[in-house]
């Protein structure tokens, strides 16, 4: 998730369980917490670890769960606010959390259908790119699912 203002996150899942990093670009310090990540995320996350499009040098947040962790896991860092719970928001309150961020942030309406659709990872179609952005190329839209894996 990449907000277009500077802040992103990345989640990966795989057979070892899920690790996600992010970076909030106002609350980023001098204290690179890439070292911190590299020492406290288990190696069985290797893939994500080591995964550049990640670019774990640019982080302020981090969390994993191993598949048999009854909890999520965060990387102890120096920062009092790290912008997880700004960033993460919409995340854990489902589609109706995305569309409320998504319609402040862009000032449009927002179908929660189609924002429904998108978190059930159903298929890419025309008509759904369409229905959330009028204006977007379908497939610029293609190019940029396959690039991330989502089903087209």
């Amino acid at each position: 998730m990449r907000n277009g203002s500077g802040d992103e996150w990345f989640l990966l899942f795989d057979v070892n369980g899920a690790a996600l990093k992010g970076f909030a670009h106002e609350r980023a310090s001098d204290t690179p917490l890439a070292q911190e990540i590299q020492r406290q995320v288990p190696n069985n996350f290797s893939a994500f670890l080591s995964e550049p499009a990640f670019s774990m040098q640019d982080a302020t947040f981090c969390y994993w769960r191993s598949a048999r962790d009854p909890s999520w896991n965060k990387v102890t860092s120096a920062l009092a606010e790290d912008g997880s719970k700004e960033l993460l928001a919409w995340l854990i309150r489902g589609p109706a959390g995305y569309r409320e961020w998504a319609e402040n942030h862009f000032e449009v309406p927002v179908d929660i259908k189609s924002v429904s659709t998108v978190f059930a990872h159903q298929p890419l179609t025309e008509s759904l790119v369409r229905t959330l952005n009028p204006g977007c190329d379908p497939e610029f839209a293609y190019a940029q699912a396959d690039e991330i894996g989502y089903p087209l």
